[in-house]
């Protein structure tokens, strides 16, 4: 047997194992393997791409020697050109979103990086957003270069060479079905197109979450910004079209919702025993949802991007999950509070109405708190006793826009969100939460009057 000795640990990347799922997929007549790849030394697929990334900026001479590199990143990117820039020599300075597991961020500047920690709830061309954030340090410091992750498209390449071909020889060319959670799009672009040229009957599924454009896109050609919401699943979904993402080499999207995706992020562990993060989670329930698609006597793939260690603090953490509402205790739940109301698709304001019409909109439907939305985008709230001390101190307001004294967002919850778990949610700094029927596309306000008549 070959011993694998390496002159450092960026030759570890890739060859990762294939390992035959079996009780979390009884429901799936094909045969089912999960590419795993947390055998990656930082224990996610994103060191494949970070590596060929970083080599192609050298050969280019876009990344010189004792350089900056810079990355917007959701964690496993940066951890993988963190690992690469230890070993050639380089400084690295990320941006990510306040939604992203503590432990990701703690990871980063635990391998010497600079983090910036950026607002989720904002459009990529804020110059809020971790990628504007990301572009503009670029500018700022000498001797940088950023990776961009989502348009670079060795992040596509590094995938075509390596994960396609290693799932093609694994499976011995069987492979009939490849399954991919889908965020800069280069992992199921690139793996999906080397299989398909091995392969052409090869169907390439794509996760995508509720709150990411892609479906719609897909279907549709159409980029709808009412499709974009916060959401909570970490690592897929987009709120805008990255050039890694080929929608032609992409069959089908499928949407799993945020809950489904955490418990079977924590499913995976429980029935097999391999210890995966969230994206994997979705990958599964996706899996699950499209099981009519595969047959008997077909070899399916399911790509698990990341290591479950980055979710200690989420998903694999109970009081979390009670406190997002993904526990499954007894009793009714959102669904049975939102039955008999009779507006749903939240009624709000934009942000450059006028507060004066949000109080009219309020007292015309008989609310006591509205969304502030824009370009039908849920960005603020706000509530009638907020609004009324705000007049009350200046009356002029009335005429000022909604957006000078707006509040928080309120929170998305799923629909099948237990009361029990709905109730703390509600509180007066939060007093109401919006319930997401994500299948059937509509949504409604729920305040703590109405939990209260369920309790």
């Amino acid at each position: 047997m070959a011993r694998k000795v390496f002159d450092n640990i960026l030759g570890t990347i890739g060859d990762t194992p294939l390992v035959k799922l079996n009780r979390i997929v009884r429901e799936i007549p094909t045969t089912v393997y999960a590419k795993v790849e947390t055998f990656n030394p930082g224990h996610s697929i994103k060191d494949r791409m970070a590596l060929r990334m970083i080599e192609e900026a050298e050969r280019s001479g876009a990344l010189a020697p004792g350089g900056t590199i810079i990355e917007g990143t959701s964690g496993n990117t940066g951890m993988g050109l963190a690992i690469a820039a230890i070993v050639k020599g380089y400084g690295c300075i990320f941006t990510t979103t306040d939604k992203q597991s503590k432990e990701k961020v703690d990871a980063l500047r635990a391998f010497g990086a600079e983090v910036i920690v950026c607002p989720t709830d904002v459009d990529p061309e804020d110059p809020r957003s971790y990628y504007s954030v990301s572009s503009r340090l670029v500018k700022e410091t000498p001797n940088s270069w950023k990776a961009n992750q989502y348009d670079n498209l060795s992040n596509a390449q590094a995938h075509y060479e390596t994960t396609g071909p290693e799932i093609w020889e694994q499976t011995e060319g069987r492979v009939d079905h490849l399954v991919v959670g889908v965020g800069t799009g280069g992992t199921i672009c690139g793996t999906g197109r080397y299989l398909k040229e091995k392969k052409p009957s090869v169907k390439v599924w794509g996760i995508d979450t509720y709150g990411s454009v892609f479906k719609k896109y897909k279907e549709t050609g159409i980029f709808d910004k009412e499709e974009i919401y916060p959401y909570v699943t970490e690592g897929i979904g987009e709120d805008f079209l990255p050039q890694n993402v080929d929608f032609s080499v992409i069959d089908h999207f499928e949407k799993v919702t945020d809950r489904d995706a955490a418990i079977f992020t924590r499913e995976i562990v429980r029935q097999e025993g391999i210890w995966v993060g969230n994206s994997a989670g979705s990958a599964i329930a996706g899996m699950l949802q499209l099981k009519d698609r595969f047959k008997k006597g077909e070899t399916v793939v399911v790509i698990f991007h990341d290591h479950g260690t980055r979710y200690v603090g989420k998903m694999f953490n109970p009081d979390w999950m009670r406190m997002m509402g993904y526990d499954d205790p007894p009793g009714p739940t959102a669904r049975d509070l939102v039955r008999n109301k009779e507006v749903a698709d939240v009624v709000g304001v934009e942000v450059s109405d006028t507060v004066g019409t949000a109080v009219q909109v309020m007292s015309r439907h008989g609310f006591s708190q509205i969304a502030v939305t824009q370009d039908k985008r849920v960005v603020g709230s706000l509530d009638e006793t907020h609004a009324y001390a705000a007049l009350v101190r200046d009356p002029k307001l009335r005429g000022q826009p909604v957006k000078s004294i707006m509040q928080k967002a309120f929170r998305f919850v799923d629909i099948d969100t237990p009361v029990q778990l709905l109730a703390p949610m509600i509180t007066p700094e939060h007093p109401a939460v919006l319930v997401r029927d994500f299948k059937a596309g509509t949504t409604y306000i729920l305040t703590g009057y109405d939990v209260l008549k369920a309790i």
